[in-house]
């Protein structure tokens, strides 16, 4: 499920911007997971995946994000996803923009009866409001407004595309901030090795 060249690098990223699309309004009904990783010279690995959410979809969501359930059918659903996932996911911080993507993984882990994955959460809007306050009450700093702002080319509502927008807000928050301040915003949470995720 895992490209190969990722897999390969499990524990070697500093971080992976993460980001869901839903079939509807349930936060547990995630329809594709993209992943945006990064290693220590901002090279940026992106990949995404459709998911089964086994539930209905809402036009709203599909108009938004142009995925429909004849897309999904034969897709893994969440709890396939997130065994094939653990690994990567626990062996560094993972960058959400808002704290939506969280609330998603752990209902839709809920929903399967696993417990809530413990990962690093690092809420990416908070270190764009340290790196632009000006935009406070200016736009604010949704992915939205910070593509205007950033001259970020990505189509908005792609899991992919928008995990790899919130790792490009990151890199340029270090390139205006400083890496040390940035990395100081990250929670002093225990990180799992990759040896014990694999387990």
């Amino acid at each position: 499920m895992l490209p190969q060249g990722v897999a390969e690098s499990i524990g070697q990223y500093r971080f992976i911007a993460f980001d869901v699309e839903t079939a509807s309004s349930a936060a547990y009904s995630i329809c594709q997971v993209g992943l945006a990783c990064v290693d220590h010279f901002g090279r940026i690995d992106t990949f995404s995946l459709l998911v089964n959410p086994r539930c209905a979809y809402s036009p709203f969501n599909t108009q938004l994000h142009g995925i429909k359930a004849s897309m999904t059918d034969d897709a893994p659903d969440f709890a396939e996803v997130l065994l094939a996932l653990f690994p990567l996911m626990a062996a560094q911080p993972i960058v959400q923009h808002s704290t939506f993507d969280q609330r998603a993984v752990n209902a839709a882990a809920g929903h399967y009866g696993l417990d809530a994955p413990p990962f690093v959460w690092v809420n990416s809007v908070t270190i764009a409001r340290k790196a632009w306050p000006e935009w406070l009450g200016q736009g604010g700093h949704g992915l939205a407004h910070l593509k205007k702002q950033l001259a970020l080319e990505f189509q908005h509502h792609d899991a992919g595309e928008d995990a790899r927008a919130a790792a490009q807000v990151v890199l340029l928050a270090e390139e205006r901030l400083g890496r040390a301040l940035v990395e100081g915003l990250v929670p002093k949470a225990r990180r799992v090795s990759p040896a014990d995720a694999a387990r």
